[in-house]
């Protein structure tokens, strides 16, 4: 059976372009050759993708373009040496869960990540959804690991002192008949998924939960499992948590190499230097594929897939629930909002939920993303056309939806696999990796329970007992805007810098950015680093006015000239000065 639908894979593949080589490799379907249109290498990988084997090892490249880990621009001596008994490579939500779950056991851990700070790629610029996991199918890793963390969210939330919401996600109907119906079909997915409390509601119901309903909803499937969260700042806690129990965090380190042998990691070379470790967990996104190779245990291939999202003005809509989209059978003139719902996976074959409209843990609504397919891993740019397509899809879900509406917008990329599913395991011919790749949506829901298997797997390797230690509570910055004035006043005469606002529009105090500098992982001497963890610089005017109080505060405090600050990291200077700031960490 295996050799007829190789065949087929290999005709799919001829019918995109026959300049395209395609054999079966130690279980993986592998493509070779050079074209010079991405989309058509893209299209040639989607056609091979079969779950009969491990995976498609898309190697055709695009002429004239490289996409290899970019080379750092320094070199130090800073990880020489070492020789940790887990090495977690990446710092975004997967990278840092583990971290954390790896010390609740006796292990030694270091995490490395090659930006300035953790939570700069995927991890930062996602929309914080908590997903129930409606779009999913029997099978897939992602259904599995989005069911088990969502379960884990209220606990780990608590303990890590990060804002959650769980109140709920829409999908809307524009008839009742359609609701209805549909509604029957998707309570049947629900309960298949194990999601619980599924329920259609009349519109007149669905309007006590959420008054931004659009003028043509009749009812919505309600889901109340669904939530919300920051995703850069759950980032950030679960690495401050896990550096609290002695994890050792190295930001601006890139791994270039690993050397193997006898199916097994002996070293990882870094430009701060070769790590020994006994044992590597590969969380690196975007680059996740690559660093399998390094290792010799490669099975897929990385995708970048990239989305825009665009942010508005706190004040200008008022919806109450964490997500409402609109669903895939409604149609509506001109086309206005038609985008796949979250059910958009089951009945068809896009790869993207379309987006919809989310009301943040932080109170700005947030709208999209869209999806494109795209060579560069990290191309974060954002164009006219991308927000045009988001706001011409999405009025129909945001009737009064404006581009004077938007105050900033960001794109990001997902590291999305030919399979459309994660890929967490033990390694399959290098003994001491774990891979936790191909961490898409719902990969935020997911992250907790990933990092559970992840660590148990290494302690299992390393025979490593429980940590009677462990300390898993965190607590985080105060935050002004969410207390009353007693409570405010009572933390201003305790220390009079919380009583100085430094961002107007987020009311952001000194206090809250000195405590962010002070943490187990301070904010790495940059605004955007602040940004993340405390807000100043997200709210209407974008930084305007409180920018520069930000960089002063982050030069005194570190004592260094305000021209050695940078936005984020290395080569962002915001201002003139007789030295170049390296960052380094």
């Amino acid at each position: 059976m295996k050799n007829k639908d190789i065949k087929k894979i290999i005709k799919d593949v001829c019918q995109v372009s026959p300049d395209i080589k395609t054999e079966l490799k130690d279980g993986c379907v592998v493509l070779s050759g050079e074209l010079d249109d991405w989309q058509t290498i893209y299209e040639a990988g989607a056609a091979a993708a079969s779950k009969r084997y491990l995976g498609v090892i898309n190697n055709v490249r695009l002429k004239g373009k490289s996409d290899g880990i970019p080379v750092p621009d320094f070199f130090d001596e800073a990880a020489e040496g070492l020789k940790p008994d887990v090495l977690v490579i990446g710092g975004g939500i997967v990278g840092a869960a583990c971290a954390r779950e790896l010390k609740k056991y006796n292990l030694d851990v270091l995490l490395t990540e090659k930006s300035y700070d953790v939570a700069t790629g995927a991890s930062g610029r996602n929309d914080g959804c908590v997903h129930v996991g409606i779009d999913l199918h029997k099978g897939q890793q992602k259904l599995i690991y989005n069911g088990r963390g969502n379960a884990m969210y209220d606990g780990l939330c608590k303990d890590l002192d990060v804002a959650l919401e769980k109140k709920g996600h829409m999908i809307l109907f524009k008839s009742n008949a359609e609701g209805r119906f549909f509604s029957a079909l998707m309570k049947l997915r629900a309960k298949q998924n194990g999601i619980p409390g599924v329920k259609y509601l009349p519109r007149e119901e669905a309007l006590k939960i959420e008054t931004g309903l659009p003028s043509w909803c009749s009812g919505v499937l309600y889901m109340p499992i669904g939530g919300i969260v920051s995703p850069y700042k759950l980032t950030v806690a679960l690495a401050e948590n896990a550096a609290q129990n002695g994890a050792k965090i190295l930001l601006n380190t890139t791994v270039l190499g690993m050397k193997t042998e006898n199916g097994k990691i002996v070293s990882v070379k870094t430009n701060r230097g070769t790590i020994y470790p006994k044992v590597v967990i590969n969380a690196a996104g975007i680059y996740a594929d690559k660093i399998a190779e390094f290792a010799d245990d490669r099975t897929f291939t990385i995708h970048p897939r990239k989305g825009t999202n665009l942010i508005l003005d706190k004040k200008r809509f008022d919806y109450a629930v964490t997500s409402i989209t609109k669903s895939p059978f409604t149609k509506l003139k001109n086309n206005l909002g038609g985008a796949e719902s979250m059910l958009a996976s089951a009945t068809s074959k896009s790869h993207t939920k379309g987006g919809g409209i989310v009301r943040t843990i932080d109170g700005n609504v947030l709208v999209g993303p869209n999806a494109r397919e795209i060579f560069e891993r990290e191309d974060y740019a954002t164009d006219n056309a991308d927000i045009d397509e988001i706001i011409n899809k999405q009025k129909a879900t945001a009737e009064k939806l404006t581009r004077g509406d938007v105050i900033t917008y960001f794109s990001g990329t997902r590291a999305a696999t030919y399979e459309e599913d994660f890929v967490v395991r033990k390694g399959i011919r290098t003994k001491n990796i774990i891979e936790t790749a191909g961490i898409q949506s719902p990969g935020i829901t997911a992250a907790p329970a990933i990092a559970e298997d992840a660590a148990k797997w290494a302690a299992e390797m390393l025979k490593a007992g429980k940590n009677p230690s462990f300390d898993g509570i965190r607590r985080g910055v105060p935050h002004l805007a969410q207390m009353d004035a007693m409570e405010r006043d009572a933390l201003i005469k305790k220390n009079p810098d919380y009583g100085i606002i430094v961002c107007r529009c987020e009311e952001i105090s000194k206090g809250e950015i000195l405590d962010a500098l002070r943490s187990p992982l301070p904010a790495a001497g940059t605004v955007d680093g602040i940004k993340r963890r405390v807000r100043p610089g997200m709210g209407r005017c974008q930084g305007g006015f409180c920018m520069p109080l930000v960089v002063k505060i982050i030069a005194d405090e570190l004592g260094i000239p305000e021209a050695e600050v940078t936005k984020a990291g290395r080569g962002s200077l915001l201002l003139y000065g007789d030295k170049n700031a390296e960052g380094v960490n």
